[in-house]
Formats: structure tokens, C-alpha cells, sequence
């Protein structure tokens, strides 16, 4: 691949704190990722009534990210306030309006419940044949339990990605995503002082929990971007898309159509180009 990418993120913000790390790593790196839009994706947790208010929540999120970073910006845009069957939102219909126009395909960069862009593949299946989707969700084929957080909050989207035949890159949790791990020691020592963005990222970093002794904190979105900037970061290998079960396992079927699936996770490297081009932009 040869960058910068045209890309959009669509993101569960506020879900957690690993969603802010990987917007501002994707905004960040403009020679690699030419970041047309972000996406609030619903969400419902205890950060959250339901997926209407964790998708307004994250689109907040997103705001206060923006405002501390140096224009010009791409859009923010309201996502579902439902998970599918999904009414139109702003954010699918601009993705596919961006999927049908434009330069080379865009790159779908999905690190939540992949509602918004199962809404917009089932609205505009046409769309498929443009657009490259990155989602981290899930865990790894061989892992006796498929669902985690982004695939039991919509089942149906998560199939609709696995099912349709568009250009999937599947970046698992468990043995991949996970190894992006880093502690509150490391983050004060590299994050906080680079400017008013580093600032909040400790500052929720610190907050996430009580007691730091010890812990280390996985950002697992950060996976997603590495990927589109140094593919070699996340390795992957072209196997069959699974079937997501009602029981929320994996079932194999060799005649399915082919998708890729990330193997691992180089978490130095990661962080290495996350933290220098934090310190660069402070």
C-alpha cells in the first residue's frame, strides 16, 4: 500500500479509552492516512443508557479530541441510535456517498459495533466494491469464544461484515489487539506534556481506574490504525471468513469467501510511532 490512504473511523468513543488513542494516532499520521471523516458509533455500557446515548456520548467524545488538536478537521458526524436494523444516520449516508466518489478506495476503519457500516453496505450493497474495511472485533478463529464487546453489542452488523463479501481486514482482541498494552508510568512519561491533546489522554488514562500498581491497560484500537501505517506492525493471513453463530462461536466452511485476519500485534513499533508523533506535534 502506498499512502496517504482515503479513509473514514467510526468510532464508540466513549465507550472506553482506547477509541481517543486511535483518533488521535489516525489524525496524526496524515502521510499515511488522509482521514476524510469520523463516525459516531453507538454503544451501551455503564458509560451509557443505550446505544442512542453512547453514540451522542461518542460523538461528544469526539468533539473534545478535535478541540484539542489544530485544525482543519474532518466532519464528525451522528451515527445510528439503534443497532440493525438500522434507520439511515448521517454517518451512512456519507459513507456512501464517499465510497462512490472519490480517488482509490476508502478505507472503513470500524473500532466499535460495526452498525454504521452494515447499514450502509445493506442500504447501498453496491458500495462493497469501493470501500476496504478494517474492523477490530471479536477474537481469533481458533478461540473457543468469537464475541467480545464490539461483536455481542450487534450481532447482526458483525454478520453482515462476515457474510457480504466486501474486502475485510478482521483484527481480532484476544493474541493481537491485546498486546497493545501500556501503563500510567509510560503514558506520564511520554503522553503527558505533548501539548493539550497528551494532556487529556493521560487525564482519562489516570482516571480509567483507581489503582494503576501493577496494571498495565490494553488500547486495543490502536491495532486498527497500525495496520493502514506500516502493515508489517499487524501481519495477516488470508483464510476463509467465518460464521458467527448464534452462540456466539466461530463455524469454518472452506467455500466461504476469503477475508484477512491479523496474527499479531508489534507493540514496541506501535508505540514507538504513536509516542514520536505525539512528541513531534507538541
Amino acid at each position: 500500500m502506498t499512502g496517504p490512504l482515503r479513509a473514514v473511523l467510526d468510532t464508540d468513543t466513549f465507550n472506553e479509552i482506547d477509541d481517543q488513542f486511535a483518533v488521535v494516532y489516525a489524525l496524526l499520521s496524515p502521510a499515511r492516512i488522509r482521514l476524510e471523516a469520523l463516525y459516531a458509533a453507538p454503544f451501551h455500557n455503564d458509560r451509557s443508557t443505550g446505544p442512542a446515548d453512547g453514540m451522542a456520548k461518542s460523538h461528544a467524545e469526539i468533539r473534545r479530541l478535535l478541540d484539542r488538536l489544530p485544525g482543519p478537521h474532518p466532519p464528525a458526524l451522528l451515527g445510528s441510535q439503534s443497532w440493525l436494523p438500522a434507520a439511515p444516520s448521517p454517518a451512512s449516508a456519507d459513507l456512501i456517498a464517499r465510497a462512490r466518489t472519490g480517488d482509490g478506495p476508502l478505507h472503513v476503519l470500524a473500532i466499535g459495533a460495526p452498525t454504521n457500516v452494515a447499514a450502509a453496505l445493506q442500504a447501498a450493497p453496491d458500495i462493497a466494491d469501493r470501500i476496504v474495511v478494517v474492523w477490530l472485533g471479536g477474537n481469533p478463529r481458533y478461540w473457543h469464544r468469537a464475541v467480545e464487546f464490539n461483536v455481542y453489542q450487534d450481532m447482526a452488523a458483525s454478520r453482515v461484515l462476515l457474510d457480504s463479501g466486501v474486502p475485510l481486514v478482521h483484527v481480532p482482541c484476544r493474541n493481537v489487539a491485546e498486546h497493545l498494552r501500556t501503563t500510567k508510568a509510560e503514558i506520564d512519561g511520554y503522553v503527558r506534556g505533548t501539548g493539550p491533546i497528551g494532556d487529556y489522554l493521560a487525564d482519562i488514562f489516570a482516571g480509567y481506574r483507581t489503582d494503576h500498581f501493577a496494571r498495565s491497560k490494553v488500547l486495543w484500537d490502536m491495532a486498527v490504525i497500525a495496520w493502514l501505517v506500516d502493515a508489517s506492525w499487524v501481519p495477516t493471513a488470508v483464510v476463509h471468513s467465518p460464521l458467527l453463530t448464534d452462540a456466539g462461536t466461530w463455524s469454518h466452511d472452506p467455500t466461504r469467501h476469503l477475508i484477512r485476519e491479523a496474527l499479531w500485534a508489534d507493540r514496541d513499533k506501535i508505540f514507538a510511532d504513536f509516542f514520536g508523533k505525539l512528541r513531534d506535534h507538541g
